[in-house]
Formats: structure tokens, sequence, C-alpha cells
């Protein structure tokens, strides 16, 4: 067996997975969710940061909530991990999108709020401190972060997506590992799509320290 045979039959990683999966299917992913209001979520997180604060959307998605920040003031930086999903958020903007992943987030206090709206649930476990202390490093003091997660505990895998669940004692115990992040608000809520209210987020405010 050659190298280059061995090296395709490798499984990809978790997260490289869930990429696939949104690479595949960007525009119906688009259609699902460009709509929905998410105002409630920025009226928690918009008034802890600046006027024209710089703001990074770290996993933006298709781009509605880079739009709505940029349509209040706020300087934006976006990026996501699937190619073609980025390309939709550059349209959708109109400003570059950089195509990376948390992982590679290598930034130093350039931001006063992080947003990671469904996003950082794609992260394995393992992997999760790394990245929320790279995120941390990333924020001014007193900057900060907002991330929601599926709510409940453990990974799984759903639909060619993996998925980190995070409940209260989960997200506590990855605060234990990453110093810099204080919690300053966590709470529970419904998801906003009509035919998945039975689904619940874990929602949290993080402020750098």
């Amino acid at each position: 067996m050659t190298r280059n045979s061995m090296v395709l039959k490798v499984r990809p990683s978790d997260d490289t997975r869930s990429q696939i999966f949104y690479e595949h299917r960007a525009d119906a992913i688009c259609r699902e969710t460009l709509t929905l209001d998410m105002t409630p979520l920025y009226a928690r997180f918009l008034p802890h940061l600046p006027s024209r604060g710089h703001i990074l959307d770290a996993g933006c998605g298709c781009g509605r909530d880079a739009r709505a920040f940029l349509e209040r003031g706020f300087r934006v930086t976006a990026f996501d991990a699937a190619p073609a999903m980025a390309a939709l958020a550059q349209a959708h903007i109109g400003q570059p999108v950089r195509v990376m992943r948390f992982q590679d987030l290598d930034e130093c206090a350039c931001f006063n709020g992080i947003w990671a709206c469904a996003s950082l649930l794609h992260v394995p476990i393992t992997e999760l401190p790394t990245v929320l202390n790279r995120l941390a490093k990333a924020l001014r003091p007193h900057g900060i972060l907002y991330a929601s997660f599926k709510y409940g505990r453990g990974e799984r895998e759903h639909q060619g997506r993996r998925f980190t669940d995070l409940d209260e004692a989960g997200l506590a115990a990855l605060l234990d590992q990453t110093p810099k992040l204080r919690d300053l608000e966590t709470w529970v809520s419904a998801d906003l799509r009509p035919d998945r209210m039975a689904d619940r987020w874990l929602n949290t405010l993080l402020l750098a320290i």
C-alpha cells in the first residue's frame, strides 16, 4: 500500500467533518438561518461594547450577524472554516471574510467583542480549553465573548456534523482551564427556529480579565 492510498483512507477529524457538511450545504443553511431574528441575543451582547467597537464574528456562517453589527455602526472582522460559507458571507456583508478555524486564531488584544454563535460547538471538547484561551488572548481587556452550545453533556455526531454539548457544569469546568475569562452571565434559551423550539441552547457572556 502506498503512502498516498493510506492518506486517502484516513477518517477526517471531527471538526473537519463538520466543515465538509457546511461546505456542501452552505446555500440551504443560509436560506434556513439568514432571516432569524437574533435581536434578543444582540440586546444582551452589544450593550457591553463601546460605540463603534471592533467585533470578531467567529464562525460567521452566512454573515447574518456580521451584517447586523455593521449596520449598527460596529467594525467587524469575520471568519468561517467552510470556504463556501465564507464566500456567501463575504457577498452578504460586502467585505472580506477569512477562511480559517478557531484553532488558527492568533490575534492579540484586537477585539472589544467576539461573537461565537452556534460555532464553538463544533470544536472537540479536548480542544476547547486551548481555543477559549486563544479567544481570550484576542480580546482587549474587559472585552466580551458570546458563545452558544446545544444544551447537554458530551460529544456526538448528527447528520454528518459533530457537536460538543455543554450545560452549566461543563462550562464551569472549561472556565477552570481558562483563567483569563470570567462568567458574566449564562442562560438557557429555546431554539429560534419554529420547527426546533423543543431544542435548548446554553448561552454565555464571558468577560476578559
